[in-house]
Parts: structure tokens; C-alpha cells; sequence
């Protein structure tokens, strides 16, 4: 119990800003022994790579740009989700996001 609280106080910062873009990699790079900063860090990758998916989705006239902010929308919402549990010390699975990010091996 005591190891898991020092791995989570080790990696809170590193979990806390793999939500926000591309920052996603700090974790995946530096942190790679910390088990609570890697299992931010694939859902951050995951949800960035759903953002960049929106952006290329923007391109399309009209349509595109409509989608795109819903992206947008749910894409802020879900990182400040994300980051929240982070602070909190919490390993929060987030539906979808969390099951692509599983099957992502570093």
C-alpha cells in the first residue's frame, strides 16, 4: 500500500500534464518506470490523438468545423476529467479512451 502511494506522489505532476496536447509523451519518456504516470499518459496519448484526428476533420468546409468543436468540446471535458483524477491520485479509467490505451505497448 505504502509503495503504490509513493509511486502515485512520484508521478501526480507527470499524470497531471499528459492530458494537455502533446505533453502526453513527458510521462511515455521519462516516467516510463511509474506505473500511475504511464497509465495517464496512454489515455492522454489517445485522447490527443483524437484531437489531431478533429483538427485533419476541420479541413472539410462547414461540416467539418461543426465537428470539430464538438471534438473540441468533448475533448477538453475529458481532459479536464483526466486531469482532476490525476491530482486526486486516481487510476480513473475513462470508457473507450481507456481500452485504446491499453493495447498501446511502450
Amino acid at each position: 500500500m505504502a509503495d503504490d502511494a509513493a509511486v502515485i506522489k512520484e508521478g501526480k505532476i507527470y499524470a497531471l500534464v499528459s492530458y494537455w496536447l502533446f505533453l502526453c509523451i513527458l510521462p511515455l519518456m521519462f516516467k516510463k518506470d511509474n506505473q500511475f504516470a504511464v497509465f495517464h499518459g496512454k489515455q492522454g496519448l489517445v485522447l490527443f490523438i483524437f484531437w489531431v484526428a478533429g483538427f485533419i476533420f476541420s479541413i472539410i468546409p462547414f461540416l467539418g468545423w461543426i465537428v470539430y468543436k464538438f471534438i473540441l468540446f468533448i475533448y477538453l471535458l475529458l481532459c479536464l476529467w483526466g486531469s482532476i483524477q490525476a491530482l486526486m491520485g486516481n487510476y480513473s479509467r475513462i470508457p473507450i479512451v481507456s481500452e485504446l490505451a491499453d493495447k498501446i505497448s511502450l
